[in-house]
């Protein structure tokens, strides 16, 4: 692509800044404006055809983000750049823009996510910092969430072959108690983060902070967890992006355990060594001997098609259950284009709700 000149950059963090733009209906309007400056400008009136008069992103607001991702020693990484990793090009929802710090080349090694407890138990932490020296001494980067427990130890094992992915702003540490292990990744490995700078992390962050995490590995290997824990939906995004999902197994009577079991159970690989998982993710070539979860189907079109399109009326097909796109589309027997161009108005009129494995609902 053509280097982004500076006003579609400020133009495009404010259209994900813009109230109701998800990465789904970001990519859209790029697909169906070409820029982000055209999307920007159709807003109100695409907004407003379903609600009240639709206001973008404040101007002042975006200048005032961008001092400070300058401020923290980040810089803004777009999704059709140079450098952006292309394994998490191909997720369902890529986030669009990333803020990030430290050596960008780290995201072209081949990448394993290790996550596990909080709470971990000192054998499966040790066993976690171990996996991670032995993988990054192997050529991999070892990709984490920088939580307490599994997460800190994979990360301090592979430094500085190591991507921490944050759930807060690029300047926010947390938790606190791994400020520190923060900026060492920022300084010596890759610290990546979605949310604008001085988000604090709430917890619908945490599941787009793992989509993340499993869309830039080749494979996520839980270490230990509980039954629905957060790594366990890192696993399970991993599997429905056709990624391979392994879990270490551990005692029955361990609750922390109970989570890799049911894994294991559902299809992930059960792994012992450092050497089982090189052999499962060297030459990774998309197939996959776990299996959690079915890769969720996605309707393509062209760009031309979503351009031309014009909506259908699709508002009694859905309601507050969550349902596949490609079904709604096959209810309403309209072109996949005109539909996802519906879509997308109810979603900027903030009457629609995206959620994973491409399903969608009404908002509320």
């Amino acid at each position: 692509m053509s280097a982004l000149s500076q006003s579609e950059a400020f133009a495009r963090i404010r259209l994900l800044r813009s109230p109701h733009i998800g990465p789904v209906s970001y990519a859209q309007l790029l697909a169906r404006f070409g820029n982000a400056e055209a999307a920007l400008a159709a807003l109100p009136e695409i907004g407003g055809q379903r609600s009240q008069t639709y206001r973008a992103a404040p101007e002042k607001a975006i200048a005032r983000e961008v001092e400070a991702v300058r401020n923290a020693g980040a810089r803004y990484l777009f999704h059709d750049q140079p450098g952006y990793p292309p394994l998490l090009a191909r997720i369902e929802g890529a986030p669009p823009i990333m803020t990030f710090r430290g050596d960008l080349s780290i995201a072209e090694r081949p990448c394993v996510a290790i996550v596990g407890a909080r709470n971990a138990s000192a054998a499966s932490s040790g066993l976690a910092r171990d996996f991670a020296a032995a993988l990054a001494g192997e050529g991999f980067a070892i990709v984490s969430g920088l939580a307490r427990g599994i997460d800190g130890a994979a990360h301090r094992g592979a430094l500085p072959a190591t991507i921490g992915v944050i759930a807060s702003g690029i300047d926010i540490a947390y938790p606190p108690q791994h400020a520190e292990l923060q900026e060492a990744i920022a300084e010596d490995g890759l610290l990546f983060a979605e949310q604008p700078p001085g988000t604090e992390p709430r917890g619908s962050h945490f599941p787009s902070r793992n989509r993340i995490i499993a869309g830039l590995a080749l494979g996520t290997l839980v270490v230990e967890a509980a039954p629905k824990s957060g790594s366990l939906i890192t696993a399970r995004l991993a599997g429905e992006a056709g990624r391979e999902v392994m879990a270490v197994p551990g005692s029955p009577l361990d609750a922390r355990s109970r989570g890799c079991n049911q894994l294991i159970r559902d299809g992930a690989v059960l792994v012992q060594s450092p050497d089982e998982v090189m052999e499962l993710l060297k030459g990774f070539d998309g197939s996959t001997r776990s299996a959690v979860c079915e890769e969720s189907p996605v309707f393509a079109f062209e760009a031309e098609e979503l351009a031309e399109a014009q909506p259908a009326d699709i508002g009694d097909l859905l309601s507050t259950v969550p349902v596949a796109v490609d079904e709604v589309i096959r209810q309403s027997g309209e072109p996949p284009a005109a539909v996802h161009l519906a879509l997308l108005e109810l979603e900027i009129a903030g009457q629609l709700q995206r959620h994973a494995a491409g399903r969608v609902s009404l908002a509320g």
